[in-house]
């Protein structure tokens, strides 16, 4: 099993006021499922992207990746992991402005410690993934922001990670062009990747394999869609 939560739960602090943003989640996800998660603001979904990231930890619960208990991890052991088994894709892109695609997707590697020569074909390689290999040497603001989520998305693959955690990734782009970013999400997923997305969109949902919906930080509701449905 790639993820496994048992009676995950996350309290903040605010002022004097304790907020439930995770109320004993439980679930399992395997590999090359292709997920979305939903729910009304205020629901939980990002707060539980961001422990599925290891960019946040639970008040509660237990969280296994991959077999492993990520709360018996250290800090540099959560660093390596979000280096190396997850893909981020965030709707502001975070693109460094100053940096052409290819030295932008090639960032990861540098934090790997990998030699120029290697993170140069890998970077490469991302962007023809993403149909980007003519643009390689671009800078965001030379690109439209479908090219820039695209670049994004290279990023993410760079490493080959187990998961990729895309948080409305169509979210500033019109429709036209979120339509050919999650045309890439279902090239990728047909690849073989593992690719959880949080979402508000019902169309963008019902695009994937599977919908977790969240209510006031419980599973309201969690179901396959039948994949005879999914565009292709």
């Amino acid at each position: 099993m790639l993820i496994e939560i048992s009676d995950l739960a996350k309290t903040y602090e605010v002022g004097l006021e304790r907020v439930h943003a995770l109320r004993g989640i439980s679930l399992s996800i395997e590999a090359n499922e292709y997920v979305a998660v939903m729910g009304p603001s205020g629901s939980g979904k990002s707060t539980l992207m961001n422990i599925l990231g290891c960019l946040d930890t639970p008040t509660g619960g237990r969280y296994r990746l991959e077999n492993t208990l990520v709360s018996s991890l250290s800090d540099d052991e959560l660093a390596r992991i979000r280096n190396r088994k997850i893909g981020f894709v965030f709707q502001t892109f975070n693109l460094l402005p100053r940096a052409d695609a290819l030295h932008n997707v090639e960032l990861p590697l540098v934090y790997a410690g990998m030699s120029p020569t290697e993170r140069r074909e890998r970077a490469l390689a991302a962007l023809e993934s993403v149909g980007l290999s003519d643009r390689s040497h671009h800078r965001p603001n030379e690109l439209s922001g479908g090219q820039r989520q695209r670049v994004a998305i290279a990023r993410a693959l760079v490493n080959r990670p187990s998961i990729i955690l895309a948080d409305e990734p169509t979210g500033n782009l019109d429709s036209t062009t979120g339509e050919e970013i999650l045309t890439v999400f279902r090239r990728l997923h047909t690849m073989g990747n593992t690719i959880i997305i949080v979402t508000h969109e019902a169309y963008i949902a019902e695009q994937t394999h599977r919908i977790i919906r969240l209510l006031d930080g419980r599973i309201e509701e969690d179901h396959t869609l039948s994949t005879s449905s999914t565009p292709s």
